[in-house]
């Protein structure tokens, strides 16, 4: 094998890119000139010709970027930006994967380093988009993995893949969704005595005793004449509109859909005004009020907002707590907390609803919320128990006490080889069945045999048991462990819960030794 120098990358098609950082130029010089010629920016080609322009300086920036590597360390640039960075002052490198936003969208790669101080950084190249750009971009990673090695002092000898499932990837989308979920909720929640109070003298509020007292500025209540002279009905997501003759006592009135749709024109009405603001339209065929959120409301969205808020928070949490994980560590699920902040909206947002400034003074609404708030601390400590970091192998003294191979029942195993072999083609398998035969990769959990396909277990040899890291792709939940085994001079991987991989690896130990 010849030894790598040096390594340059840079984007594929690049006169693609110089023709559109060209039109760009065009297009801005275009823009710039017509606007100055009409002394205006409300012109549909200048318009064009800004966004060409933008187009082109995005179609530089990329044009321009470049990533190089030889004896000395990592070179980039791009538009904006240019470093060198030499092998000693790298700890290591990483694979840092980006999921495309859909099941079905490809995931993206890309090649980072990791500092001796402690920051990071995401080279511009290599970079794959599309399955026909791994392998090229797995070649890429090779040469810098062996200019690493071999000019630098690399913590590990092997490249970690981070997800946004693992420990190395700092969840900044979940905390800033945590933030912003909680910032909506804090308003709501200060705004429910407001509302409270408001409901409640609205609901007190009394005719004024002469319509010079009220004019519709006072706590009491006033009504008015008018004419509707036109509708204005809008989609539902709208404002409507109802307009007076002659705009008295206001030109138009923003009402709902069904308002609007109850009124025609020429309609009398009487408008009811409290505080300023018109409340109540009443016709003859149709009445139409202005809406008061109650104070409950708005503790059920607060309430509903803190609760949403605790999704991202439980990310937030794993992280925190997974610090000291390898990078590539997958995380364990936040499904066990969704479970429980599920739960606690079951009492929680009914309890707020009925009583949104307080439980105290109800015996029956303090007991609501002492016995809610046990099952939710209960359910936490449970969800924290399930969401443990396991070493691998800590299930095994335990398990040692189940029944051993050569089991009359047969027993089927959630359990996936994440290697296509010829007992597992095209990655069919989803469980293995132990028992009543040899174990066996099969596509379904059972009952029977159907379409199994038997393990050559006289062929493998057990070569070592791990948690879950990014690189073993997402088909592999954050809790369970993998199973490295060397299948005739192949190593191939076999992912399942601890006890359940515990149980297999014991039915191929006569093989593994």
């Amino acid at each position: 094998m010849n030894e790598v120098r040096e390594v340059i990358q840079h984007p594929p098609r690049r006169r693609h890119l110089w023709f559109l950082t060209g039109l760009g130029a065009a297009g801005g010089l275009f823009a710039t000139v017509r606007g100055v010629r009409l002394g205006t920016l409300l012109d549909p080609w200048l318009g064009a010709g800004a966004l060409l322009a933008l187009l082109g300086v995005l179609a530089l920036d990329a044009a321009v970027t470049r990533t190089g590597a030889d004896p000395y360390g990592v070179r980039f640039r791009t538009l904006l930006r240019r470093r060198n960075v030499p092998w000693g002052d790298i700890a290591g490198l990483r694979i840092v994967l980006r999921h495309g936003g859909g099941s079905r969208a490809p995931e993206a790669r890309r090649l980072g380093l990791v500092l001796r101080d402690g920051r990071r950084t995401v080279l511009p190249w290599p970079r794959s988009r599309s399955p026909r750009e791994r392998a090229e971009f797995d070649a890429r990673v090779a040469e810098f993995q062996a200019l690493h090695t071999r000019y630098g002092d690399p913590d590990t000898d092997r490249v970690p893949v981070l997800s946004h499932r693992t420990a190395g990837r700092v969840p900044a989308a979940a905390l800033g969704l945590c933030a912003l979920l909680l910032a909506g909720a804090g308003p709501a929640a200060w705004s429910v005595p407001e509302a409270a109070a408001r409901a409640r003298e609205w609901r007190s509020a009394l005719p004024c005793p002469s319509p010079a007292v009220g004019a519709g500025h006072h706590d009491c209540l006033s009504t008015v004449p008018a004419v509707i002279a036109r509708t204005e009905v809008n989609r539902p997501k709208r404002s409507s509109w109802l307009y007076f003759s002659g705009g008295r006592p206001l030109e138009r009135l923003a009402v709902s859909r069904e308002g609007a749709q109850g009124f025609g024109p020429g309609d009398g009405v009487e408008l009811t005004l409290w505080r300023g603001k018109v409340m109540e339209v009443s016709g003859a065929r149709h009445v139409w009020r202005e809406h008061v959120p109650a104070a409950g409301s708005v503790a059920v969205l607060a309430a509903g907002l803190v609760l949403a808020a605790g999704l991202p928070g439980a990310r937030v949490l794993l992280y925190v707590r997974g610090r000291r994980l390898p990078d590539d560590a997958v995380l364990p699920s936040v499904f066990p907390f969704a479970g429980v902040l599920a739960g606690t909206g079951l009492w929680l947002l009914p309890l707020c609803f009925r009583h949104p400034t307080g439980v105290a003074g109800s015996p029956g609404a303090l007991l609501w919320a002492g016995a809610g708030s046990a099952a939710t601390l209960a359910g936490f400590v449970l969800a924290w128990r399930a969401t443990g970091v396991r070493a691998p192998g800590a299930d095994g003294p335990e398990a040692e006490h189940g029944d051993g191979g050569g089991e009359a029942a047969e027993v089927f195993v959630a359990a996936r080889f994440l290697e296509a072999t010829d007992y597992n083609p095209h990655l069919f398998g989803t469980h293995i069945v132990l028992g009543g035969g040899p174990p066996a990769v099969t596509p379904h959990s059972g009952p029977g045999r159907f379409a199994a396909k038997p393990i050559p277990v006289e062929r493998l040899a057990l070569k070592g048991v791990r948690r879950a890291r990014g690189g073993d792709g997402d088909l592999v939940p954050g809790g369970w462990h993998i199973a490295e085994l060397d299948d005739a001079g192949r190593t191939v991987r076999l992912a399942a819960a601890p006890a359940d991989l515990d149980r297999v690896i014991r039915e191929l130990r006569p093989a593994s030794g």
